[in-house]
């Protein structure tokens, strides 16, 4: 998997900017004193920084944003690029501005000037996560990435505080490489031998194949999974680095590829249901996360991997299944799968961990796009306390999420006429009936939230943070969540 830029934290070295090679990083806020490294380069280059510092179009500039000098004179760089960031930036503009060098990095070295700056460990952050790229699968010469350094005036105390950042940044990309692969590569079967691999970084991992599914009743789950090829799995990982207290759950959906069964969908986009396992990416991000980290905190992550295909067995509109909790369901459409999902591992986690909250994730509705964009996450959630908790580290990390509706009135629209519900309830409000399904799994006094995250999983164009592609979105959050709430 390609792995975070490697970062180098050392004392700045003003005497040899004039032969640094390749492309060199320096902050800038117009009306604020230069830092020591700027007035070097300036005086190098003959007042070529001041001088676009001055300028209308570094003026028109956002914190964060910036502004190239190819070929400076009196310089062996071939670029300086001049970060707009004030000595005040808050977390979420630093972590642009080192998005900003990660964009821009390629073969050549690069250095940057962080100098005293406090939010250094967050450019060095920003800087990683922006510098991915998955190329596993481009044949030819792999492009080379250069070594990048942050020159800071105490490296042993902000590469302290970048320590524990990188560990999010190893998350965040395992996230992405999961939710990248095609459905092809990343089968069920391989799917959970990557999550099995983790059991080297102290993660308890355990693998549930069909024939233990059918045992413990996993009905709606199997049901998913019965026409393709690829058996379906649930995986268990369980991270204990608190004390004895009950853990907290964070469940994932994990359709490989969905075809959306005998409900098929259209051909034009079904290539991107290679990403329907977001939600089981998600989750294994986290926990990778907390492993490398070595939380003090109990946490289990579930998912259910199954791959959603047509075929002679494959289960049809109308059909019945029982789920694991008892529950009767009438297939209405075979494309929602994922709750069906979902359903079996939520009661499973609570019958087996009895978790002190639960949080699950899914690329679950195309209406969450329509209510929301690719903005935020749909948040729903039975429980205040855990929902603003989360809301409030979604905030704290920059990443989009809403909190939207739920009520018994949306109950009326799931009745069946022949089980005990229905698994759609109609185009109106459907991602609030896809959360109501969801909720008839969750026990009464068990905290819960669920998270659609059809919108934010994958991108058609870059975000700050990322290329196109995955953006290993709900990583950050729920790693802040965990730590504010479960190791303060």
């Amino acid at each position: 998997m390609p792995q975070p830029l490697p970062i180098q934290f050392l004392a700045p070295d003003l005497d040899a900017l004039a032969t640094q090679p390749g492309r060199i990083a320096v902050l800038a806020e117009p009306d604020q004193t230069p830092s020591a490294g700027f007035r070097k380069l300036d005086r190098l280059t003959k007042g070529a920084l001041t001088r676009a510092v001055a300028s209308t179009a570094f003026g028109k500039l956002k914190p964060g944003d910036a502004m190239d000098l190819a070929w400076p004179t009196g310089l062996q760089a071939e670029a300086v690029q001049i970060l707009r960031l004030p000595k005040r930036a808050d977390q979420q503009q630093a972590r642009k501005a080192g998005a900003a060098v990660g964009k821009a990095h390629g073969a050549a070295a690069t250095l940057v000037l962080a100098e005293g700056h406090p939010r250094a460990a967050d450019i060095a952050f920003g800087l990683a996560l922006r510098a991915y790229a998955f190329d596993t699968h481009k044949t030819g010469e792999k492009k080379p990435r250069g070594p990048v350094s942050l020159a800071v005036t105490n490296p042993e105390a902000v590469a302290r505080t970048a320590a524990p950042m990188a560990a999010v940044a190893e998350g965040v990309f395992f996230t992405r490489d999961l939710v990248n692969e095609p459905a092809n590569v990343l089968t069920t079967s391989d799917f959970a031998a990557r999550l099995a691999a983790m059991q080297e970084l102290g993660l308890q991992v355990e693998i549930l194949e069909e024939d233990e599914l059918r045992r413990l009743g996993m009905g709606a789950l199997l049901g998913v999974g019965q026409g393709s090829e690829s058996p379906s799995k649930v995986v268990v990982m369980q991270w204990n680095g608190g004390g004895g207290e009950a853990p907290f759950a964070l469940i994932g959906k994990g359709v490989v590829f969905d075809t959306g069964g005998i409900s098929i969908k259209p051909a034009g986009g079904m290539e991107d249901m290679t990403m329907d396992m977001g939600g089981a990416g998600v989750v294994a991000g986290v926990m990778r996360t907390l492993a490398l980290r070595k939380a003090k905190a109990n946490v289990v992550g579930l998912v259910g991997l199954v791959e959603n295909m047509p075929d002679g067995k494959a289960q049809r509109p109308g059909d019945v299944v029982k789920s694991m909790k008892g529950d009767t369901i009438e297939v209405i459409n075979t494309d929602a799968e994922g709750r069906l999902v979902l359903a079996d591992v939520l009661w499973y986690a609570q019958e087996r961990f009895k978790p002190v909250g639960m949080i699950n994730l899914a690329t679950l509705t195309g209406a969450i796009i329509i209510a929301l964009g690719h903005e935020n996450t749909g948040v729903f959630s039975n429980n205040d306390d855990l929902c603003n908790a989360f809301l409030s580290a979604a905030k704290a990390e920059g990443e989009g999420a809403w909190r939207m509706p739920m009520g018994e009135a949306y109950d009326e629209k799931l009745k069946s006429r022949v089980a005990d519900m229905m698994n759609v309830g109609g185009r109106d409000g459907g991602a609030i009936t896809a959360a109501q399904f969801l909720a008839r799994f969750v026990k009464p006094e068990v905290p819960w939230c669920h998270l659609d995250i059809a919108g934010t999983a994958l991108l058609k164009s870059d975000s700050m943070l990322a290329p196109k592609g995955a953006t290993g979105w709900g990583v950050m959050t729920l790693d802040r969540l965990i730590r504010d709430r479960f190791e303060g």
